[in-house]
């Protein structure tokens, strides 16, 4: 044992940076973004070493310590659910119709019927109502568009 911590010793200062290298080149093979906080963790560790003469057990100790410390910090701050968007239903474009008015194109009976969008026919879900009706999108579920009848028909 006494030769493993020698060896330990030996290395030094640079052994922080060969860790926080291979822990940056597993960050390029790796997907997700964990790894990079680990590196930034023993490059911290190693520049902490390069001002501070600290025994290893303590610089280990550090890394973990600050290995837990990056990690929390990174998923409360770049988790996918702290970025906000300027378009939150980009990839869901159905929700675009929600709220606007439309013209029927087949009557709703027995609770289905159509209208076009666009070039794009759509199936309807709502209360029965004939061919022309306006009726309001109020939801969307899977490929069916929810809808009343428009508060204001003549408009």
């Amino acid at each position: 044992m006494d030769s493993v911590t020698e060896f330990v010793e030996s290395l030094g200062i640079w052994t922080w940076w060969v860790v926080a290298g291979v822990l940056f080149l597993l960050e390029l093979l790796a997907p997700g973004i964990f790894f990079l906080w680990l590196g930034t963790s023993a490059v911290i560790v190693a520049m902490a070493v390069l001002f501070i003469d600290i025994s290893w057990q303590l610089q280990v100790a550090a890394f973990a310590i600050l290995s837990v410390i990056t990690l929390v910090v990174s998923r409360r701050f770049f988790s996918p659910g702290a970025i906000t968007s300027d378009q939150p239903n980009l990839n869901k474009r159905v929700l675009q119709y929600v709220g606007k008015v439309y013209v029927l194109d087949e009557a709703i009976v027995n609770g289905r019927g159509s209208l076009r969008i666009g070039d794009t026919q759509w199936s309807v879900a709502g209360p029965d109502a004939t061919a022309g009706t306006r009726v309001e999108v109020t939801g969307v579920e899977g490929a069916t568009l929810s809808v009343i009848a428009a508060a204001n028909p003549g408009a």
